[in-house]
Formats: C-alpha cells, sequence, structure tokens
C-alpha cells in the first residue's frame, strides 16, 4: 500500500495494487472515489479536499468482503 498526498490540490491517493492499472471510478460522494480494476479489484481511493474530509470525520465506512488481494514485497 503506498498513500501519497498532493499539497497544492488537496487530494490524497492510497493505492492498494502496485503498477499500471486500466480502471473505472465508482464516486462513493463529491470528495472520495474509488478506482476499480479488472477482476473487480479495488486499486485505489482517492479524497478530494483531504485535509477537510479526514478533519470533520466525514470519511464513509467502507466494508471490504471478499476482495482479492496479493501481498507483494518490495525492497524500499
Amino acid at each position: 500500500m503506498k498513500i501519497t498526498y498532493d499539497q497544492e490540490t488537496d487530494s490524497l491517493y492510497i493505492r492498494l495494487v502496485d503498477g499500471y492499472h486500466e480502471c473505472r471510478t465508482l464516486r462513493l460522494n463529491d470528495e472520495i472515489a474509488l478506482n476499480i480494476g479488472a477482476g473487480e479489484v479495488l486499486v485505489g481511493v482517492e479524497i478530494l479536499d483531504a485535509k477537510e474530509v479526514i478533519r470533520s470525520g466525514q470519511l464513509p465506512q467502507v466494508v471490504l468482503e471478499n476482495i482479492p488481494f496479493q501481498i507483494v514485497s518490495t525492497a524500499a
């Protein structure tokens, strides 16, 4: 997992799967979107207006069930 923050756009991206993936976007609300890749694998989560969303506690509860994943070891 890799979490990046862009201060210029105040956006946070949580990448769950490494590499390039063609994704469709599923918007949960105006600020939060899920990127879904092939096989319905959750590739990443984008949060816009991140400071406001995280500070205000507006993060929706997300429950992931039966989501296939692979543990990948990467060298730092």
